[in-house]
């Protein structure tokens, strides 16, 4: 296979994994008694922002894959300027 085969197919997975992009999403399955963490960069090892409960409205922007994790930045629906990324694991297209 080819350098840009392999470019292309990378960028369909990386899209299909972030299909909601730019779209409307709430953060679900966090739990009752936890928060979804919204870090600075995308990755464990950035500050925590803030944390977010279930059903929170998100705008998801763009998605990353760092060390096997896709995550995705996002700023709060009803607060734009409130930007950070968090695990796409609890993302859900509303």
């Amino acid at each position: 296979m080819n350098v840009p085969a392999i470019a292309a197919m990378t960028a369909l997975l990386i899209a299909s994994g972030c299909a909601g992009s730019s779209g409307r999403t709430v953060v679900q399955g966090t739990g009752p008694d936890d928060l979804l963490k919204l870090r600075a960069g995308p990755g464990l090892g950035y500050r925590v922002i803030l944390g977010l409960p279930d059903d929170t409205r998100l705008v998801r922007r763009d998605c990353v894959t760092e060390v096997g994790q896709l995550w995705c930045r996002v700023s709060l629906a009803e607060a734009r300027g409130v930007t950070g990324y968090v695990a796409a694991d609890y993302l859900a297209d509303r």
